[in-house]
């Protein structure tokens, strides 16, 4: 097997292990289970974390070039083998985004805005979440329920900034810093491709404009033509009634 077949196959099998896994962290940070529902979330996750863990080592595996594949992929390592320290575990929501992204690696250009805004609305509840585990606990956080941490989510991403709401500390401003530039790259990214497909279609009715015009032209030349013959062969039957055959 090629790691190009590996990546084909694996894409929807660790899409919905992405998607059950944001669902399993979403009701830990909502619902706070105990017991026995505590446990089977934290089973869950745990083992589609070896998910993303046996991912990335088939990846290595199967590279054409292991050495240089590992060099360029070291932050896919680190999102997979820091998780293992509980105060880094909300690593494991980056590969959630890196998941997805990479089911949308092949999209066309018409295509990246529908993405665009899907990966922002997954980077809020992503980020959301992730900001509520980390400041609902702490003294003095204004971030203490799912509300307000979409809320703050939101308005962080979109780069409005009203100051109602910010993280206290270090990790969530970390986070919010992580927002803020993916914020400005999709927001970036859906600019350009209004304005791409605007010029595309300001260029399209242009040539079709031109081709238009063309034809109208070929069409008239055409018509013209043809009625010059006419004038000729009309010219050419008044001559010969009038001159014996010739025309004057």
């Amino acid at each position: 097997m090629t790691q190009i077949e590996w990546r084909k196959a694996a894409e929807w099998p660790l899409t919905a292990a992405a998607a059950l896994f944001l669902v399993a962290y979403a009701w830990q940070v909502i619902i706070e289970p105990g017991g026995r529902s505590l446990l089977v979330t934290d089973l869950a996750m745990w083992v589609i974390w070896g998910l993303f863990l046996l991912d990335y080592a088939m990846n290595l595996v199967l590279a054409p070039d292991r050495r240089r594949w590992f060099w360029r992929h070291l932050h896919e390592l680190l999102v997979v083998v820091l998780p293992v320290f509980r105060p880094l575990r909300l690593l494991r929501l980056v590969s959630v985004l890196r998941v997805f992204d990479r089911a949308q690696e092949d999209l066309l250009r018409g295509r990246i805005v529908i993405y665009a805004i899907g990966s922002s609305v997954l980077l809020v509840v992503v980020s959301g979440l992730a900001m509520l585990d980390l400041e609902r606990t702490v003294p003095g956080a204004s971030i203490t329920t799912i509300g307000d941490a979409l809320w703050w989510a939101v308005v962080t991403i979109t780069t409005v900034g009203y100051g109602d709401l910010a993280p206290v500390t270090v990790g969530g401003r970390f986070i919010a810093i992580g927002v803020m530039v993916g914020g400005i790259a999709l927001l970036g990214t859906i600019t350009a491709s209004l304005a791409s497909w605007f010029l595309e279609r300001v260029s399209a009715d242009d040539d079709q404009t031109r081709a238009d015009a063309r034809v109208n032209v070929e069409r008239l030349s055409a018509e013209i033509a043809e009625l010059r013959g006419l004038v000729v062969a009309r010219g050419g039957k008044d001559g010969s009634d009038r001159s014996g055959g010739r025309i004057p």
